[in-house]
């Protein structure tokens, strides 16, 4: 599917699950390297950017969750950016990318009253908005680790297990997905300037920014499920010690007990007390001494 917009002097051709004579098409338009072409038909593996003659060429991956339509774990975002174009090709519908179309049918809220390069706007509006998912994305994540941490302390700690395995799963995969960000932004300032104007290494650091203050954030929620996850196993082998030690002690009160019943089931010739008046009374009454002085030494040792 190919989408075509309009801002100013500015085209910006959104492309999604592009086949090679669609991509084929609009690269000979914007006279864009066969090489890059053969890029667009299918995802590649890491981030990075490249310079040519006329434009840039940067691939962008970012996580994927609950939002997504996709069953990989990260989606991808190429962008050709050149003097008076930009060019997405992506292989699955992206939220950020669909919002970002509604704001430039009203592409007032991109006019600043400034005057600089259109495709410079268009390119970083782009980003600029994926990136305010990711951090709305994080945000919610924050909120989850919040919910787990009460939920660890409202004793449901064998319940969140799963459940921090699961976010920290989630921050694992926005950490695999973003790590080269940082070095593609750097490259690309140095690139942007060589064709753009000076505006364009302004809204790189702002970007760049932005990637940072992701970046902190990540850190910070990853951070909080390891403190998380060491706070509920500690929880938990500390009930389990406790359930232990219940049971041992039962054990060794109940042994002495089970000891005996079975002495005095033996089938001796001679067996103290058995066949008294009232003998099983008596028996049971030695058991039940036995067992309040063995409860009694555990309790003086302060062992449960």
């Amino acid at each position: 599917m190919i989408r075509r917009f309009q801002y100013k002097d500015a085209t910006w051709i959104d492309i999604q699950t592009p086949t090679e004579e669609e991509t084929r098409a609009i690269m000979e338009e914007f006279a864009v390297n066969p090489n890059v072409i053969s890029e667009l038909i299918g995802p590649s593996m890491k981030s990075r950017v490249e310079l040519h003659k006329n434009y840039i060429y940067m691939i962008l991956h970012f996580p994927v969750f609950k939002h997504s339509h996709a069953d990989e774990m990260r989606q991808e975002v190429d962008f050709i950016v050149g003097k008076n174009f930009v060019i997405t090709v992506r292989y699955d519908t992206i939220d950020a990318i669909e919002k970002f179309t509604k704001i430039i049918e009203v592409n007032s809220i991109l006019d600043r009253g400034i005057e600089e390069n259109c495709t410079t706007i268009l390119f970083f509006g782009i980003i600029a908005q994926i990136y305010q998912s990711l951090a709305n994305e994080l945000d919610y994540i924050e909120g989850s680790i919040s919910s787990i941490e009460q939920a660890i302390f409202e004793g449901r700690e064998k319940d969140m297990v799963f459940a921090l395995s699961q976010v920290g799963r989630n921050l694992l995969n926005f950490k695999k997905s973003t790590d080269f960000h940082s070095e593609v932004l750097t490259s690309l300032d140095s690139y942007g300037r060589t064709i753009f104007d000076e505006h364009f290494s302004y809204h790189t650091r702002k970007i760049q920014d932005e990637f940072t203050k992701i970046k902190n954030l990540l850190n910070n929620n990853i951070a909080s499920v390891r403190e998380l996850r060491e706070t509920n196993d500690s929880i938990l082998s500390t009930k389990q010690n406790e359930i232990m030690k219940t049971l041992t002690v039962m054990a060794f009160v109940t042994f002495p007990l089970t000891l005996m019943a079975a002495i005095f089931s033996m089938d001796t010739k001679y067996t103290p007390i058995v066949g008294m008046e009232n003998d099983f009374w008596i028996v049971m009454g030695i058991m039940a001494f036995a067992g309040v002085c063995m409860f009694s030494f555990f309790k003086y040792k302060k062992w449960f």
